[in-house]
């Protein structure tokens, strides 16, 4: 099996031209700073290359062929980031536009089913999804998080894990060592609001980004390591691979 023939960034159209494929899977990040040693990219670096992954699990083990789209580089930011050189805020009506786009495309096409791999927390499609379920009642769509399929404790030391912490540079030394140099990294110390019951999740308000994170990631990296990153997204691929090989083989109800 070719990379070629499930991975769209690298594939061509005589790879795909007479293959059927059953699932079409999304990653979809952002544009943002990482703390200071992450790349920008990093939401959609991890989401694409653990959708290819889960993607050649899936093929290897159930016949069941996903084909991985580009991931998309546009997320919903939080107030205090959008300042921040580079950073860019996509508003949920263009991330709507851009979905339904997608969708109209492989729709016209004859695929029905897409999955879409998240790879930045600030995200929301459950309500574009129920819209787009009234637009086109026989394209099923999914979402999913890659980095909430698998809690994080047993994996990690860090007890704050929120934003280019342990998990997600961990991660990236899996994948890209190339990219991430710890020496560069800041602790990743953030506030809390002051009102406690949001902290407790009583209640959700958008945290300013000036005032939660210094270096504008939250959670410490510096315990980092590849292993720990290869030990959890091993169970994370594991997961996401039998997903897509269940959305391949059936149907919602």
């Amino acid at each position: 099996m070719e990379k070629r023939e499930i991975d769209l960034t690298v594939s061509c159209y005589g790879k795909v031209k007479g293959v059927k494929y059953n699932v079409v899977i999304l990653p979809w990040g952002a544009t943002e700073p990482h703390n200071l040693h992450l790349p920008y990219l990093t939401d959609c670096i991890l989401s694409h290359d653990v959708a290819v992954d889960a993607a050649t699990l899936a093929l290897q083990r159930s016949g069941v062929r996903c084909m991985v789209m580009p991931p998309v580089p546009f997320g919903a930011q939080n107030p205090g980031q959008r300042g921040l050189p580079f950073c860019i805020h996509t508003r949920y009506s263009t991330q709507q536009a851009i979905l339904e786009d997608i969708v109209a495309s492989l729709h016209a096409q004859g695929i029905r089913k897409l999955i879409i791999v998240g790879g930045h927390g600030g995200n929301n499609f459950k309500g574009m999804i129920r819209d787009m379920a009234f637009t086109y009642p026989d394209f099923l769509i999914i979402a999913v998080d890659w980095f909430n399929i698998v809690p994080p404790k047993g994996y990690f030391e860090a007890v704050i894990d929120d934003h280019a912490g342990e998990t997600e540079t961990s991660a990236m030394m899996y994948y890209h060592p190339e990219l991430v140099n710890l020496a560069e990294a800041g602790e990743g110390a953030g506030t809390p609001f002051a009102i406690p019951s949001l902290n407790e999740k009583v209640g959700w308000a958008p945290r300013h980004w000036d005032k939660a994170s210094v270096d504008s990631g939250i959670g410490d990296p510096r315990k980092s390591s590849a292993e720990k990153g290869e030990r959890y997204l091993k169970v994370v691929i594991e997961k996401l691979a039998k997903l897509f090989a269940e959305v391949g083989q059936g149907e919602l109800y």
